[in-house]
């Protein structure tokens, strides 16, 4: 009768992207586990948390691109991207909370991205 899930989405999971389906199907997929096994275990003291987090510097792009580096590091050109230490910071908030409080949900974005698709990049052109 209690415990903390915390699942990793991906602001993904809210909006389908070219060339990302499969990829945005999966984590729409968590969003609709996390939020059917919320429902389940309301009537306990289960606490169950969606973790969305935009660009995150990791070697996921490394693996979507085959290896490719140079297409793989373009990903993050002219923004910072969040680190795996951010995202954990915001799962250890949650897990961290008082119990009566359940974060249920927390998109987690670099500064200059808005959604999915819309990042703002700096131009490193000088």
């Amino acid at each position: 009768n209690h415990g903390h899930v915390i699942n990793i989405g991906s602001v993904a999971g809210d909006a389908a992207y070219a060339g990302g389906g499969v990829y945005c199907a999966t984590k729409a997929a968590v969003k609709a586990l996390t939020d059917g096994l919320r429902i389940d275990v309301a009537h306990t003291s289960v606490r169950v948390t969606n973790l969305k987090p935009g660009l995150v510097e990791t070697n996921f792009s490394n693996v979507r691109f085959h290896g490719d580096n140079e297409r793989a590091d373009n990903v993050y050109k002219g923004i910072k991207p969040l680190v795996g230490d951010d995202i954990a910071d915001v799962a250890f908030y949650a897990a961290s909370a008082p119990e009566h409080v359940q974060i249920a949900e927390v998109l987690v974005l670099a500064t200059h991205q808005a959604n999915g698709t819309v990042v703002h990049r700096e131009s490193l052109a000088k």
